[in-house]
Formats: C-alpha cells, structure tokens, sequence
C-alpha cells in the first residue's frame, strides 16, 4: 500500500539577532501542509525545548526571495549584498523584532518540496471550505 504524502518538513540552521544581542545560530524547522496550502510555517528552537512558530504565506516567502515584501509581524528580505547566499526575515511582535539570516538554498529547496506537493496557483483545490465554514460557525453538521 502506497500512502500519499501530505505535508513537508525541512530542518536548517539558522541566524537570530535581536536587539541587543549577539547573532546566535539557532535550529529551525519548515513545515508545509497541503491541507493548509497557502501557509507555511517555521519553528524555531529544537523541538524537545517547545519551539515559536511563525506562520505565514507561503508566497510572502517566494516574493521575499526576489525583493522584499511582508508588512507588520512578518518582513522578507532577499540576497544581501554582505552576504549573498542569505536571506532575511524579520519577525515582529508587539514587544520585540528578530531578524532570521536563512541560506537561500535552503529556502529555495523547501519551496521546491512545497510546489512538488501543491502547485502555485491550485491551492484552493487542497482547501476544504465546508469544513472552514463548520468550524467558523459552531456547527458540526
């Protein structure tokens, strides 16, 4: 029996500075779900200490790898010219901002993965809005 993957996991190792601080590498993980096919998410922190996870679109992330895009809790920022095989995302929240230095490499491969599952542009094929509907209204029916 042959099971269908459904989802996409990718660990990497990434840079957080916050203000303050010195720029500490940190482990990170992308997570993608067709059944929640625009988001991505990423988890920082080894998952045995209760990582934060960010999610957003994941073509925030793909605009991000050509210029930069986002507003409010979440910024992505291309190649630097400092370090150009770099990206940067910067995580905001009401009391404090992390800036997240990824390879670009690694970003590209995890959204290739992602694009294999749920092609750009078909993604409202993988939502299930009856379901959205039912949740939003308190109704199990």
């Amino acid at each position: 029996m042959h099971q269908r993957t459904t989802s996409v996991m990718r660990a990497v190792m990434v840079f957080v500075s916050v203000p303050g601080e010195r720029r500490v590498p940190l482990p990170a993980q992308w997570h993608y779900d067709k059944n929640d096919p625009y988001a991505v998410r990423l988890s920082l922190g080894a998952p045995a200490a209760g990582p934060v996870t960010w999610v957003f679109a994941r073509d925030l992330l793909t605009e991000g790898l050509r210029r930069p895009a986002g507003t409010g809790d979440v910024l992505v920022f291309p190649r630097h010219g400092c370090l150009p095989g770099t990206m940067r995302i910067v995580l905001r929240s009401d009391a404090d901002a992390a800036l997240i230095e990824i390879a670009v490499q690694e970003v590209t491969g995890f959204l290739a993965s992602t694009r294999a599952l749920v092609p750009t542009g078909s993604e409202s094929r993988y939502v299930d809005i009856e379901s959205g509907l039912a949740q939003l209204t308190g109704r199990g029916d």
